[in-house]
């Protein structure tokens, strides 16, 4: 899909502007969301929402329409995605799909792939301005 919208800073796009202020976040450090408990900051809502749980003792890591827990069968850990548990179960059961064309190596996530890539090309994505 076509993606307008620009980072003047690293050059990404998006095809939200509100997806490019989030992300600008990123190398500003902003954080303009904050606990009423503890004080601690967050650059996006969502993640203040989930951070607020650590004090309510809400636990809200189950299906929103069925109801269903996330969590693990081998270690009980619970997740607020089913994509997560996936994700997680593959600790327990050594699946590593991901695999580096390269080098040959594999991951358990497709960004650890990333990441790894960039020991072969060279590239350095973050910069630090100070």
């Amino acid at each position: 899909g076509e993606k307008p919208y620009h980072c003047d800073i690293c050059g990404k796009s998006f095809s939200e502007n509100t997806t490019l202020i989030k992300h600008i976040r990123i190398h500003t450090g902003e954080k303009p969301y904050h606990c009423d408990v503890c004080e601690k900051s967050f650059s996006q809502s969502i993640h203040l929402t989930r951070h607020k749980h650590i004090h309510t003792g809400e636990k809200p890591h189950e299906c929103g329409i069925c109801g269903t827990p996330y969590s693990c069968d081998v270690c009980g850990k619970s997740f607020s995605q089913s994509n997560d548990l996936k994700k997680h179960n593959r600790i327990h059961t050594g699946e590593k799909p991901y695999h580096c064309d390269i080098c040959g190596k594999p991951f358990y996530q497709n960004s650890d792939l990333t990441k790894h890539i960039r020991i072969h090309t060279g590239e350095k994505p973050y910069h630090c301005d100070i």
